[in-house]
């Protein structure tokens, strides 16, 4: 900090992946904001979703949303390190937001010193500018079996020595347990740093809880925070146990308008936020290879960690016939590595899958994709909607807004956002490298008229939520459940 202050601290660690870490950081940064300048901070995260910074660097997407909901410019210090997994026990790992390596899991820990070098750096940077540091952990903290190598619960609770607060899932069941297991399980120190709990997703009376929660505190001598509802959120999933849960749960449920958008649950499916603001306003349901697509009135291709391996997945279960099937009946999106599976032909230099190779697309697109050197393209832009057609006209000339996260570049002659994707001559037939495309409220406005005066059916609008707005009704959920006067005082008591 300017005045040469330190920085205050706290950790957000859980019982489990997927028990609510990302959002309970998300709501305590939107609070917590209102009395210090705050950055969200999380040393590695393993995700599917990322974002991309004003400076191209590539971050997950969790921490872009936490900087958002704090009001500040998310940054690469803010996820230090990024592990995309890519199957076969390899992740691509992002250091500061540039790319590093391919590494297995064995070898990625050889090098773990290095990161935790690289997380104090980040830790260092961020407290040269600001007052209060909200920490996220990853996954389930009591992992003893990686405890000698991890950076991101026990590394960054002892670089730190940061208070924590301990978040359990009762929705998974055994909430008292785990989160009686998980500080009975964490090293003596760290266990020491656990200043209270919260469990998180609960459906009913607080009330009942009650005899439990003063149990747990006379067990551990730690305080119950508060108990956060089941919470409909407006924010993007963070990463692959989000997706599971998707497609777990495919009942058909109530939505604005009665349109079914089928979406391909690619094997190395990435930034499926993409879609997720779909989910409001149709039915989206994910498709995996094997399984019927039915008769759906719009088809998504999404992004994926290895285009040439997903084509070549697509074609074996025979998922390509069943999308090709729908060619004139339904419009067919493809974002990213789903663009580049429309077009004719893929060449490969060897940065996809180790051998240099041609191979073919689908061929519902006029476009070539040539994969020629290991280089990531990662900016954000904003383009000109310059196509016409059924799906678009109505919005041409209007401005959309997206990120670029891929490898290898598509030629084409028919674009649809300035420059970039491309479009089929009866414009519904839609490929594009921007991520974040149905965040514009234009183009999902554009889409579902066409979808519904197709099915003839009447289009209902939706009643659009800002960012702002989402984030404070989620500070206003963690605010009336929270004891926010004991978090402060957690926060107030460090040196």
């Amino acid at each position: 900090m300017a005045d040469g202050k330190k920085a205050k601290k706290l950790l957000v660690l859980g019982t489990a992946s997927d028990v609510g870490k990302s959002i309970m950081v998300t709501g305590l940064c939107k609070v917590l904001s209102r009395k210090y300048k705050v950055a969200p901070f999380k040393a590695q995260n393993m995700s599917l979703n990322s974002w991309i910074t004003k400076d191209g660097k590539e971050i997950g997407i969790a921490q872009a949303i936490q900087a958002k909901a704090a009001g500040v410019e998310p940054t690469a210090d803010m996820n230090p390190v990024l592990l995309k997994p890519k199957g076969d026990r390899t992740s691509q790992v992002i250091v500061l937001g540039e790319p590093y390596a391919d590494k297995s899991a064995g070898n990625y820990y050889d090098s773990i010193e290095e990161m935790h070098g690289v997380l104090r750096g980040a830790l260092e940077r961020l407290e040269s500018e600001y007052e209060l540091i909200v920490m996220e952990g990853a996954g389930g903290a009591a992992e003893i079996n990686l405890y000698d190598r991890d950076i991101v619960n026990v590394g960054t609770a002892r670089i730190t020595g940061a208070p924590i607060i301990l978040v359990g899932d009762i929705e998974s069941g055994g909430v008292f347990a785990s989160l009686y297991g998980t500080k009975a399980l964490l090293p003596k120190d760290v266990s020491q740093q656990i200043r209270g709990f919260v469990i998180n997703k609960f459906r009913g009376d607080p009330a009942i809880l009650e005899p439990g929660l003063r149990q747990l505190e006379e067990l551990t001598g730690v305080p119950v925070l508060g108990v956060l509802p089941y919470y409909n959120l407006k924010i993007p999933s963070e990463d692959s146990m989000a997706i599971r849960k998707k497609k777990k749960g495919q009942e058909k449920k109530e939505s604005i308008n009665d349109v079914d958008i089928a979406v391909i649950r690619l094997p190395r499916i990435s930034n499926f936020t993409d879609f997720e603001p779909l989910e409001r306003i149709a039915h989206v349901r994910y498709v995996n290879l094997d399984e019927d697509l039915g008769k759906p009135d719009c088809v998504i291709i999404p992004g994926t960690k290895n285009t040439v391996s997903d084509l070549l997945d697509l074609r074996e279960s025979g998922m390509d016939a069943q999308i090709r099937g729908l060619y004139g009946k339904v419009p067919i999106f493809g974002i990213c590595g789903g663009y580049q599976m429309l077009g004719r032909t893929i060449h490969d230099s060897g940065v996809e899958n180790g051998v240099e190779a041609d191979y073919d697309g689908l061929g519902l697109l006029d476009t070539e994709t040539a994969f020629g050197e290991y280089k990531k393209m990662t900016t954000q832009v904003r383009k000109e909607v310059v196509a016409g057609g059924p799906i678009f006209s109505h919005i041409k000339g209007q401005e959309v807004w997206g990120y670029e996260i891929h490898m290898g570049a598509t030629k084409t002659s028919n674009t649809v956002f300035g420059n970039d994707g491309s479009i089929d001559g009866t414009g519904t037939v839609v490929g594009t490298y921007l991520h974040g495309l149905f965040e514009n409220a234009n183009v999902r406005r554009a889409l579902m008229i066409y979808l519904t005066e197709k099915k003839g059916i009447e289009y209902l609008p939706e009643v659009v939520m800002t960012e702002e707005e989402a984030y404070e009704e989620l500070a206003g959920v963690v605010e009336s459940c929270l004891d926010m006067e004991k978090i402060y005082r957690i926060i107030e008591e460090q040196e």
